[in-house]
């Protein structure tokens, strides 16, 4: 299956120093609406995305899709998908895309939220959504980088 991965922040030097060694992925597929239409901010971020490295941005509905023709029914670990919050990645999972654990890595705090460790803040939709996760069987991976241990153990 594929690493699946929360971070609002989508790529960054984390993503391309620590996960993407660490997962072994030829690919990044970023699920994000607002990004899938904005041609100037893929530019930009495409930038980031070493060479020889595949790049794809789609919106949240049409990743399944996309991965599916790309590698298959059963998925292959050859992507690292990036969604900006958890909503975006359970519209994903209710469309099909199927995985097994869902890395956490970074949800800003803002009004509303409470910290529940150093780079994740969970407001009432988050745990509404990470219980969705719970209950679909979705092992919860809460850590920023690969070589911390995992952050949170609570069941939700």
């Amino acid at each position: 299956m594929y690493w699946v991965r929360i971070d609002n922040r989508l790529v960054h030097g984390q993503i391309i120093e620590s996960w993407l060694p660490f997962t072994q992925s030829k690919m990044i597929a970023v699920a994000n609406d607002d990004l899938a239409k904005d041609s100037l901010r893929r530019e930009i971020m495409g930038l980031a995305i070493p060479q020889g490295i595949q790049k794809a941005f789609l919106a949240v509905d049409e990743i399944k899709v996309f991965l599916t023709e790309k590698f298959g029914p059963r998925g292959e670990p050859d992507a690292l998908v990036l969604f900006a919050d958890c909503g975006d990645a359970r519209r994903a999972h209710e469309k099909g895309l199927v995985f097994t654990r869902l890395n956490i890595g970074n949800l800003h705090y803002r009004p509303g939220k409470k910290q529940i460790c150093a780079h994740v803040a969970l407001g009432k939709e988050d745990l509404a959504c990470l219980s969705y996760f719970s209950s679909k069987g979705v092992k919860l991976d809460f850590r920023c980088v690969p070589n911390e241990p995992v952050q949170v153990n609570q069941v939700w």
